[in-house]
């Protein structure tokens, strides 16, 4: 078969430098083009000194242009951007998948809730595909958009959904604790990112409205075959380059068991090449998946107060975003879909 030719936008930051890792080891994919506004003219290897055998140049995004020669644009690019070049790019016939959150939302009030404006393009927001493989594998298969998992999302929902479906914890007071490395903010200057405000500390943001709540909600509300849940979600900071770790912590249902859990894991990721089940009783732990493609989760459950505590790790760069896009880019062009992630 014939490589599938990719073209991706935003490759300057740290998301377009895992895609870039990744895709320049896919035997079955060619990066045709790489776009940074910032970084036009420059060879890779002057950004990203660990491509020095690369010839690839950062270019101006120009859909048009990258249109006549990609199959799939991967939109590594700032909330609000992504759908601007995704319009163009899917009526010249290129697959998109994008990483931003500009198509995860199916609500277009929770999206201006949240977003603080209209969405540009309702139309493309109901017709995108939801990219968590693990759920929603038979419809990646043939989407032309594809909005990737948030990485908080994705190291939620994949432990949540399974438990939520199966009717073993309540879909009411859930609470969920989240810890992220600092590349999870972005490759920019920012204040509360550089080093002296990150080393030895470590503090929670976004306390209330975090913007990934909605996200996380509606796909708990779809596992649950609920109309809405709601959700108290904590982000924190944690002084480290990579990796998320989620505790969740959720009210046990009647009947519910350890042995239970453990069937309802292994029922729905027992043959998933990406998501790895602890045995009961051990908590994941995220330098078991740096620079992989993989969910770890651990599961308890504590008989005193009723509790079914889950605690996942996902690194975010990969599971968390540039991993998931070439995990649903597999899918999509029917390859094996750990190709370019083991």
């Amino acid at each position: 078969m014939s490589k599938i030719r990719v073209a991706v936008l935003g490759a300057s930051g740290y998301a377009g430098e895992e895609l870039l890792r990744i895709l320049l080891r896919h035997r079955h994919a060619t990066v045709t083009a790489i776009t940074s506004r910032s970084s036009a003219g420059k060879d890779v290897s002057t950004v990203f000194p660990r491509f020095t055998n690369s010839k690839l140049t950062f270019v101006m995004p120009d859909a048009a242009q990258l249109a006549k020669n990609c199959d799939v644009a991967i939109l590594a690019l700032p909330h609000g951007t992504a759908t601007e070049y995704a319009i163009p790019l899917l009526e010249s016939g290129v697959k998109v998948i994008d990483i931003s959150a500009d198509f995860r939302l199916k609500s277009t009030e929770k999206y201006k809730e949240y977003y603080k404006e209209d969405h540009p393009s309702p139309a493309l927001l109901a017709k995108a595909v939801y990219g968590l493989p693990e759920r929603y594998r038979g419809q990646l298969k043939s989407a032309d958009l594809i909005a990737c998992a948030g990485c908080y999302p994705t190291s939620v929902i994949l432990p949540t959904s399974v438990l939520l479906a199966a009717g073993l914890v309540s879909p009411k007071g859930i609470v969920v604790a989240s810890s992220s490395g600092v590349s999870g903010a972005g490759r920019k200057v920012d204040l509360p990112y550089i080093f002296p405000e990150c080393n030895e500390s470590f503090r929670a943001y976004g306390v209330v409205g975090h913007r990934h709540l909605p996200e996380i909600e509606q796909e708990m509300a779809f596992a649950a075959g609920e109309s809405e849940i709601k959700i108290n979600f904590i982000p924190h900071l944690i002084p480290m380059n990579r990796g998320i770790n989620s505790t969740i912590v959720m009210d046990a249902a009647p009947g519910c068991t350890l042995d239970k859990i453990a069937e309802a894991y292994q029922k729905a990721y027992g043959n998933e090449q990406f998501v790895r089940i602890l045995p009961a009783g051990r908590a994941a732990d995220t330098k078991y998946v740096f620079m992989t493609n993989t969910c770890e989760i651990g599961f308890f459950l504590d008989a005193r107060t009723n509790k079914v505590i889950v605690t996942s790790v996902i690194d975010n760069l990969t599971k968390g975003a540039s991993g998931q896009a070439v995990q649903c880019m597999n899918i999509r062009f029917g390859i094996d879909e750990a190709e370019g992630l083991i």
